[in-house]
């Protein structure tokens, strides 16, 4: 059997200092983004087409008061 598995964007997210205590925190954040997502798109994934584009100012709020880096890859 075959299987195509159409290419997607994510988010990687990186950490400059993994001894902060804050990028637990930071974490929980990022995956709350995701749930939240899920409950407004009626389940959809992060595979969703609009992911990248409903999220990323989010994102970018929480890069701005954690400092962590991210990039947007195709995968």
């Amino acid at each position: 059997m075959k299987a195509r598995i159409p290419k997607h964007r994510e988010f990687v997210i990186s950490f400059p200092d993994a001894n902060n205590p804050k990028n637990d925190e930071a974490w929980e954040k990022l995956n709350q983004i995701v749930e939240d997502y899920k409950k407004a798109h009626n389940g959809a994934s992060v595979y969703a087409p609009t992911f990248i584009e409903d999220c990323e100012p989010a994102v970018k709020e929480l890069q701005a008061q954690y400092g962590f880096e991210y990039t947007i890859e195709l995968r």
